[in-house]
């Protein structure tokens, strides 16, 4: 106890004694009887008054303590059966919360350039999904470069997925500065708001699962969490030395690294055999490191441990409204070894769309993928039927035979055949669906087998239904090709490779990777 909770039970008897009258002295037996009562007494409004009020207290301060976001939104889908699935998103920041730059001692030690460097990409994004029996947490990363369909982003349609937090971001502070806003601070809070919002919503479309909690941590907080713990524990395949970019310079083998190489760690992407994808398993193993850590020193399950990290955690991490995590924290820590497996999103190919390099993806396999993984139903809500809405396939890929590459297999599907031909400068060079009167049913079918979401067009047809091959498209694997596609353009990109999925749990060993 410290020295105030010591005091207080002669605080209470001070109160009660300014009420007291004076009465003829006692016996002594009953003097001494009362007394020990008395400090009875005492103990216990002590001991109710810590086990309540002094922790209820402490509590609310660390809960209360989190700059909160209301990303989610009030009325996006939720989880089910007590099942939820949580967004971690590392921000590749040298700002802090306000826009103000990081101090230089940080910034030294991040070995990450100035306040102007990295933006504000989202270049950590991890799903997990922890069902309501705690049995197994499924761990899903998602590469950065992933080109993704996007919304509410002035000029984009589709962008990296690390970018929908920047450019959502970057496109409300220009509104808001339009409209006479001036508070440099006002506007960073509410960019970052609908960053934050912007990037909830892409990761969502993408996967096809709700999304239950958000919790973004800065660039600094990574370091800030391998500070306070004591470094982590890695473990490397080969030595690397990306001395001039990441500052990663190791040996191989088990090695514990200091805050500051262990951001090293988790940033380097240069000289590794998969560039980002062996990235994203830096990532999963460091957060099996510090899982390891925070349960060998007891710190989930021990409220003055957790309370040691309540500095950190409040000046580096935002948390989606309605999350308690000190609860969560505790809940987790009591389940005792729950297995946790790591995966990564599936990448189909890599490319170059518009000078930059992205990763191109097969969006309904991820959804497919995903859903199995969490162990939600894959059942369609109706049944399938025959199509009668005429699909036409118009080419914007760069890759000639594309549109009728995918024209031949809708057919053998079922589709009815429509015209096959190249688009237009004005139809824009993404995938899309869209639909006339009478093809929305039909829409609907087509677009979750390739994982679009159709759109209502005037300019379709009765009946009909368009899709734009765009660069970014890639042929679901249930759709067997019919004809083979000649492209006008090669990669030497090396087949992409996410590696085989990592099983672990919590407060294992931390894996080797590259």
């Amino acid at each position: 106890m410290d020295d105030d909770t010591v005091e207080l039970p002669k605080i209470i008897e001070t109160r009660h004694a300014r009420h007291r009258r004076a009465a003829p002295k006692p016996h002594r037996g009953r003097t001494a009887a009362k007394i020990a009562m008395r400090v009875l007494t005492s103990m216990a409004a002590l001991a109710v008054l810590s086990g309540t009020g002094f922790v209820w207290s402490a509590k609310t301060e660390f809960d209360n303590g989190f700059t909160h976001t209301d990303a989610i939104g009030k009325d996006a889908p939720r989880s089910l059966g007590g099942d939820l699935n949580i967004l971690l998103i590392g921000l590749d920041t040298r700002k802090d919360l306000d826009g103000k730059d990081l101090p230089k001692e940080i910034l030294d030690q991040l070995h990450a350039g100035d306040g102007d460097n990295g933006g504000y990409n989202a270049n950590s994004l991890i799903l997990l999904h922890i069902p309501a029996d705690m049995h197994k947490i499924v761990a899903f990363s998602i590469p950065r470069d992933d080109y993704v369909a996007v919304s509410g982003i002035p000029g984009y349609d589709h962008a990296k997925i690390k970018e929908a937090y920047g450019l959502k971001k970057a496109a409300t502070e220009t509104k808001l500065e339009n409209s006479g806003m001036k508070d440099m601070v006002a506007l960073e809070r509410a960019g970052r708001e609908a960053g934050r919002a912007s990037i909830v919503q892409t990761v969502r479309n993408l996967v096809g699962v709700p999304i239950d909690r958000f919790a973004e941590i800065s660039l600094a907080g990574f370091y800030d969490l391998a500070d306070k713990l004591g470094g982590v524990d890695v473990c490397l395949n080969h030595a690397v030395d990306d001395s001039y970019y990441s500052g990663a310079v190791f040996p191989a083998g088990p090695q514990h690294l200091d805050a500051a190489n262990a951001l090293s760690f988790v940033r380097q992407r240069h000289g590794l055999e998969n560039g980002d994808l062996d990235r994203t398993h830096r990532q999963q193993a460091f957060l099996t490191s510090v899982a390891k850590s925070l349960k060998d020193t007891g710190t989930l399950t021990n409220f003055g441990k957790l309370s040691g990290l309540m500095d950190v955690a409040h000046r580096d991490i935002v948390l989606s409204d309605g999350w308690n995590l000190l609860d969560f924290a505790r809940d987790l820590g009591s389940a005792g070894s729950i297995s946790v497996e790591f995966r990564t999103l599936p990448v189909r190919r890599y490319d170059n769309i518009d000078g930059q390099d992205v990763n191109i993806v097969d969006p309904a396999a991820i959804k497919k993928e995903v859903r199995a993984a969490f162990g939600i139903e894959t059942t369609p809500t109706t049944s399938l039927h025959t199509p009668t809405g005429i699909v036409d396939v118009r080419n914007a890929s760069g890759y000639t035979g594309r549109a009728a590459q995918l024209s031949a297999a809708l057919t053998k599907r079922g589709y009815p055949a429509g015209t096959v031909a190249n688009s237009t400068r004005a139809d824009g060079t993404t995938t899309t669906i869209t639909y006339g009167i009478g093809a929305e049913a039909d829409a609907t079918q087509l677009g979750d087998l390739l994982g679009l979401t159709p759109t209502a067009s005037p300019n379709v047809e009765f009946g009909h239904i368009t899709v734009l091959v765009g660069s970014d498209f890639t042929m679901p694997a249930e759709l067997v090709p019919t004809t083979s596609a000649t492209p006008t353009k090669t990669s030497a990109e090396p087949v992409p490779d996410a590696g085989k999925p990592v099983a672990t749990t919590i407060g294992s060993s931390v894996p080797c990777v590259n």
